[in-house]
């Protein structure tokens, strides 16, 4: 079977195929297609219900570039599942939605439909979590979220926290005091920070106590108001310390608690908080989980690869 799609008052033919064709050519290995360009149209050949998924994924890209977007190869592995598995209702009319602007003046965009879905539970809900696998951008997410509600005076105050766990190696072996001790334990969230605000704007912020950089165990004790308040690597608090770090809320504040309860630092005889409240809040009120899956990956395409032979190890 064949199918024709005219491509005559298409601009974007170099953004469909990908670099070195590589989202035509994924398109094809997965669809079981062959796709070839004859003059101003687009020929896509295969059996009847191939070529019919095919062409109706590739219709859904030329209209989302047509429209300014950014097509990547996880979003077609996504549109594409979706097809498959007659789930188009999860395909939302673009990924592209802008959080905020970085100091550079350049946008931050999503860059995935779960992104785009992460962002509106947050919009929506007090307390949400995301959790999946690393380099989902779950907390980068939630970092310029938190960013453009401070800009916009929603809050008043950023407060960005982490357990101090030690993953293979101990905090007596390194240099310093403690706060030198733990500063590399907290230095991702500085280095999102700087990268959405830059160097010198954070000094100010975190000298003038609007954003706050801090070990877990700093929590105790605090109700945090009006504040954006990012718990990350969530998989590593214990159960007693996520209850005490979720009572922390206080009137108009947001929480997002982030993790990836397949890389959980503790002793296996400790349970992770995460996993616990997931199950303990999954059908609370204004309280929303969002899972990262594999294809929601936004850092080198070898992450992914890597991340899915680890999975294999048994």
């Amino acid at each position: 079977m064949e199918e024709l799609i005219d491509l005559s008052n298409f601009k974007f033919v170099k953004d469909l195929f990908g670099d070195y064709d590589e989202n035509i050519n994924f398109l094809k290995e997965e669809c079981f297609v062959d796709v070839v360009i004859r003059q101003d149209k687009l020929k896509i050949i295969g059996e009847e219900k191939n070529v019919f998924i095919a062409k109706k994924v590739i219709e859904f890209i030329l209209k989302n570039l047509k429209e300014g977007e950014e097509i990547t190869k996880k979003n077609i592995e996504f549109i594409l599942d979706c097809f498959k598995n007659g789930k188009t209702n999860l395909i939302s009319n673009s990924f592209k939605e802008q959080i905020c602007i970085n100091f550079k003046k350049k946008p931050i965009f999503t860059k995935t439909n779960t992104q785009k879905i992460y962002c509106e539970m947050i919009e929506k809900n007090t307390i949400t979590f995301g959790v999946g696998v690393a380099g989902t951008g779950k907390t980068y997410i939630a970092v310029a979220k938190a960013v453009a509600a401070f800009k916009l005076k929603i809050i008043e105050k950023i407060v960005l926290t982490r357990p101090v766990v030690e993953a293979g190696e101990r905090l007596g072996f390194l240099p310093g005091d403690f706060q030198s001790k733990i500063d590399p334990y907290l230095r991702p969230l500085y280095d999102i920070m700087e990268e959405i605000i830059g160097v010198e704007s954070l000094n100010k912020f975190l000298e003038r106590k609007k954003i706050e950089i801090v070990p877990l165990a700093y929590m105790r004790g605090r109700t945090l108001s009006n504040s954006f308040i990012i718990l990350d690597e969530a998989q590593n608090t214990t159960t007693t310390q996520m209850k005490m770090f979720l009572t922390r809320l206080g009137n108009g504040s947001k929480m997002v608690i982030t993790g990836d309860i397949t890389q959980v630092d503790l002793n296996y005889e400790v349970g992770s908080g995460l996993k616990d409240a997931i199950k303990i809040l999954n059908n609370v009120k204004d309280v929303a989980i969002v899972n990262f899956k594999k294809n929601d990956i936004v850092r080198h395409e070898l992450v992914q690869k890597i991340i899915e032979a680890y999975g294999t190890k048994k």
